[in-house]
């Protein structure tokens, strides 16, 4: 994945110089035609507005799997290695019983996703939301583990959800949950 960032810085110099280039890494060949770097970010801009539409849309982890499909194909990354980091480590459900300020007992659904391992213990807080699903604690443990490793932080990605509504909920309430 380090080898991609050379190339884009390159693309980066390339807009900002308004020259035309390519710029070559193995396989991947990125040309950058002369034009202003507004242009160029413009394009970018409206491709992503157009494909954050079609995103919001699909589940959040197959969108996360197809994201990491495209850069394995990118990058030439190694079967095996692909096929360990398309799924998670582990994944954990638990119901989690508090007592309410009304005296009655509440089960709440919760998870925890540990992503990958690799780098280090995993990294991710606990989302508190009452539209949380396993699939979207997927992905976001999954993004955490390309954040931390990017950034070169010795952890790897985890996330936790748990399916309640905080702001209805008292602050005894949310100490117990």
């Amino acid at each position: 994945m380090s080898e991609i960032m050379p190339a884009r810085a390159e693309v980066a110099k390339l807009a900002d110089a308004q020259v035309s280039g390519t710029c070559v890494r193995k396989d991947v060949q990125v040309q950058v035609l002369s034009s202003a770097r507004s242009s160029v970010q413009g394009e970018i801009m409206s491709s992503t507005l157009d494909r954050s539409a079609v995103q919001s849309q699909q589940n959040v982890w197959q969108m996360a799997q197809r994201q990491l499909d495209e850069v394995a194909t990118l990058i030439g990354l190694d079967e095996n290695i692909h096929s360990y980091l398309r799924e998670p480590k582990r994944v954990l459900t638990v119901s989690v019983p508090v007592g309410m300020d009304n005296g009655k007992l509440k089960v709440f659904e919760g998870y925890r996703v540990q992503h990958n391992l690799s780098r280090g213990p995993g990294k991710g807080g606990i989302r508190f939301h009452p539209d949380v699903t396993l699939d979207e604690v997927k992905a976001l443990a999954m993004w955490m583990t390309w954040k931390c490793a990017l950034a070169n932080i010795p952890f790897g990605g985890a996330k936790g959800g748990v399916i309640c509504d905080p702001k209805s909920m008292s602050q005894k309430e949310l100490e117990g949950l």
